[in-house]
């Protein structure tokens, strides 16, 4: 079964089925039908035509549902307009499905949240980790949000700002792992760049393509995180890296400054630096100064953190870090290489394999522990 395929289909199929008439909710649960049963099927009788399999089946599974609690001539106006058999059209609707979900009926955290479920493939589960918030917190804030457009028509597409801060979640979703998530949200803010002309859309487009230059120097070959300072720049895409400082100057010039441009700018200032040691921290605190302005995130607040340690020193790092909630993901990782850095090797260890324990997946797990190993091995040397 190929999954992969299964889950590119999905956005197009959701979005025919809202465009017949289909409400959100019913919509998603009979494509996730169709999807089951492609499951069971597929593996003895593939299909030739993949899409329009799940089209046909998913509307039946709509139509299904509707019966149970429509009148009767409702039903009959639906049925009259199942989709005729054969191949359906090859029409990309993800990014449109994106503004789609992004409905003026919900907050924006809750129109992020649904897209990312929905569109997006992410589990509950990462979704409540981009946004800082225990599991049950964002289920309940996704089943809310399906209840507030049950029955909705999806006629009044989102704004700009909700999209994109969906495109950025998964981006960063697959830049932690998923590498096809990554190449999919780089895809689609293309889209939506060649469509839109703005400034942040542009900022959020440099930003992937710098992120994404480094991917293949991110990982060593046992599948251990290799950190930036550490990695060999020789494999970085220049040509990634040529495009997104290209994009992200003629942004910069509109004079419309935005947090995705200020994190592109960060990204540049590191893509340019020849070596770790010359990077330009002193500038990059600058942008992290007007990215704390725009924002007042507590993530930005703690790569500054590590930001202000390069530029001014560990201990101008710790000062800054001791200013922000100990509980905040990766808070003790960036305490370990700040104490580490000040020359407090026990401190650091124990930080170190505090922050393992709390790593949000394996590869950082692994990392983690290795550093704490390093220096607990080098003090008893």
């Amino acid at each position: 079964m190929n999954e992969a395929l299964l889950r590119s289909l999905t956005p197009s199929v959701l979005t025919i089925l809202v465009r017949r008439g289909a409400d959100f909710a019913a919509a998603e649960d009979a494509v996730q039908d169709a999807l089951v049963e492609a499951v069971r099927v597929w593996p003895a009788d593939p299909p030739r035509d993949a899409k329009g399999w799940l089209v046909t089946v998913a509307w039946r599974k709509f139509l299904d549902q509707a019966r149970a609690g429509a009148a009767r001539r409702r039903r009959e106006d639906l049925l009259d307009q199942e989709p005729a058999p054969g191949p359906a059209a090859a029409v990309d609707d993800t990014l449109q499905l994106y503004f789609l979900c992004a409905h003026p009926s919900l907050t924006p955290s809750s129109a992020v949240a649904l897209t990312l479920r929905a569109v997006g493939g992410l589990t509950t589960r990462q979704i409540a980790h981009a946004y800082l918030v225990p599991e049950a917190t964002m289920a309940q804030r996704i089943s809310r949000a399906k209840r507030t457009v049950a029955g909705v028509r999806f006629d009044q597409p989102g704004d700009v700002a909700t999209v994109l801060r969906v495109l950025y979640l998964v981006f960063n979703e697959g830049y932690s792992g998923d590498v096809d998530l990554a190449a999919e949200a780089i895809r689609l803010t293309r889209q939506l760049a060649a469509a839109i002309d703005h400034p942040e859309v542009a900022g959020l487009l440099a930003l992937m393509l710098l992120h994404h230059a480094r991917r293949v120097a991110r990982t060593a070959p046992d599948g251990g995180l290799v950190p930036l300072a550490e990695q060999d720049r020789s494999r970085w895409d220049t040509v990634s890296i040529a495009e997104g400082v290209e994009i992200l100057q003629a942004a910069l010039a509109r004079d419309r400054l935005g947090e995705f441009q200020a994190q592109a700018a960060i990204a540049a200032l590191h893509a340019d630096a020849p070596t770790a040691e010359e990077t330009d921290w002193v500038q990059i605190v600058e942008w992290y100064d007007e990215l704390v302005r725009l924002t007042d995130s507590p993530v930005v607040r703690l790569n500054r953190a590590v930001a202000v340690g390069e530029a001014d020193g560990p201990r101008a790092g710790l000062a800054a870090l001791a200013a922000l909630d100990a509980s905040l993901p990766r808070h003790a990782a960036v305490a370990a290489y700040l104490h580490e850095r000040d020359g407090d090797l026990a401190t650091a260890a124990r930080l170190y394999a505090e922050a393992a324990h709390k790593a949000p997946n394996l590869a950082e797990r692994h990392h983690l522990t290795r550093q704490a190993a390093r220096l607990n091995t080098h003090r008893h040397s």
